[in-house]
């Protein structure tokens, strides 16, 4: 598939670990198979949910094997490549590229700071080293440095730089990229709570961590959305946005493990620095799964 062609839900996969503290391989295949029965559009691994600043370059092997083996080119797979050292990133987008990767989303370097010019810098590096399209990523509350929207229009002119996964949180950011972006350069949500706000204003989607949980219902609201029946969309969005807004109650991954854990999908570890949620937080998550009927 064309990349540039790639409109809807997008998963923000979480990475299953053993009581061993090893990858689950045999979750991760289970999460996929439920991701493509139930319509997602593209799977992304080793990202922020994937806790890929945890994972061994090993581990990341494995992980993105274990996800294009499974998919068998059945939806796109965009890995999760980033990285605050660029000729790290580089190496991880060869990596993944190698493994067999449709796409590669590489997040803004976090902790640096780089100017806005350091940031076109890294990406285009990136995108001159590797054959496959490039998903930019771009979440300022958690790399401390926000890609401004003359950056992003620059970096859109590189020919395999497809598109902008956009979690800045400011809805006139992403209007204004909306307004000014190249006709096929694809700019999707990176926060399920804007997605339907993003797709009305023009964009294409959404890289969801609530589809980990409801990957049929977050499909659903963004054909919805992106065939202008805003009624329906409206509909999923409300009646899910617990759920979403739920799932940052502590660090995400943290509360989308646990209620994966509770739907019997993987079983709850988590790696250092995370640890398991509050009893607080366990009790609420309970709570909205079972009043969506997720679980009983």
């Amino acid at each position: 598939m064309n990349l540039r062609e790639l409109r809807g839900s997008i998963v923000a996969l979480v990475t299953p670990f053993t009581a061993e503290d090893r990858i689950d391989r045999r979750a991760l295949q289970r999460l996929v198979e439920f991701q493509i029965e139930s319509g997602t559009d593209a799977i992304s691994p080793c990202g922020t949910t994937g806790e890929a600043p945890t994972l061994s370059e090993g581990e990341y092997e494995e992980v993105i094997g274990t996800v294009v083996e499974t998919v068998k080119k059945r939806v796109p797979v965009i890995a999760g490549a980033g990285s605050n050292n660029t000729a790290k990133a580089i190496q991880l987008s060869k990596l993944a590229e190698k493994l067999g990767a449709d796409g590669i989303l590489s997040v803004g370097p976090y902790y640096n700071k780089p100017t806005q010019e350091g940031f076109y810098q890294h990406f285009k590096a990136i995108a001159d080293a590797v054959g496959i399209p490039v998903l930019l990523y771009n979440v300022p509350g958690r790399t401390g440095a926000n890609i401004e929207t003359k950056t992003v229009l620059r970096l859109a002119q590189i020919e395999n730089i497809f598109g902008m996964k956009e979690a800045s949180a400011s809805l006139p950011q992403m209007m204004e990229l909306l307004r000014s972006k190249p006709e096929d350069f694809r700019v999707y949500s990176g926060d399920d709570a804007f997605a339907l706000a993003l797709i009305a204003c023009g964009g294409d989607g959404v890289v969801s961590v609530a589809a980990n949980q409801i990957p049929r219902a977050i499909k659903e609201l963004c054909d919805a959305a992106l065939r202008g029946d805003f009624v329906t969309a409206r509909q999923i969005h409300y009646k899910y946005l617990g759920l979403m807004n739920a799932n940052f109650l502590e660090s995400n991954p943290i509360p989308v493990k646990c209620t994966l854990a509770m739907m019997g999908l993987i079983e709850e570890r988590y790696r250092l620095p995370l640890t398991p949620p509050s009893e607080e937080t366990r009790q609420r998550l309970r709570q909205i799964l079972q009043e969506l009927g997720i679980i009983h």
